[in-house]
């Protein structure tokens, strides 16, 4: 009798069990949400790209001082990371509306040439499960989520740049979070 009950139970449960799998690997890529750029452009997330070589994607805000620390050490390392490996950094600003209009004004005093983009909603934000910034994604070329860090300590961008290389040499990396 149990074994019919476990058998039932299987049968019921593993529907559930294959779309739970599924939306893990469709969770995997990018979702389709749409951010802007800071010229005020309409950018849909799908289309970020680097030619089939990695991208970071960085969720950051002007108020968030470990997040400018990140980017900061980034931009000192990343012309020659550009060079061995081809990566590019978009960095996406979570700043909301009250903020958003200070994000030009703050990357240009800065003169961090990443692709800057800023998710006035949330939206993008959401849809990856961002709960805290910084936030940091490895994005393989095929467009695979393969990598990702919450926080920010001096030293954690020499960490992220093994990870761009391995990424860069492999297309994965073989380290879980």
């Amino acid at each position: 009798m149990i074994k019919k009950i476990i058998a039932l139970l299987l049968i019921l449960v593993s529907p559930f069990i294959a779309f739970t799998q599924q939306k893990e690997s469709e969770a995997r890529k990018l979702p389709s949400v749409t951010v802007r750029t800071l010229t005020g452009e309409n950018v849909n997330t799908t289309k970020l790209s680097n030619e089939g070589k990695p991208f970071v994607i960085d969720f950051w805000a002007t108020w968030c001082k470990p997040c400018i620390q990140e980017l900061i050490a980034i931009h000192e390392n990343y012309q020659d990371w550009i060079k061995e490996t081809g990566v590019k950094v978009i960095a996406v600003s979570i700043d909301d509306a009250r903020n958003s209009m200070k994000v030009a004004p703050f990357v240009n005093g800065k003169s961090w040439d990443f692709e800057i983009f800023i998710d006035e909603n949330a939206d993008f934000k959401r849809a990856l499960n961002v709960n805290d910034v910084p936030h940091t994604f490895v994005i393989n070329g095929k467009g695979e989520i393969v990598w990702q860090h919450e926080g920010y300590k001096p030293g954690d961008e020499s960490e992220l740049y093994e990870v761009i290389k391995k990424v860069a040499a492999t297309g994965t990396v073989s380290t879980p979070k």
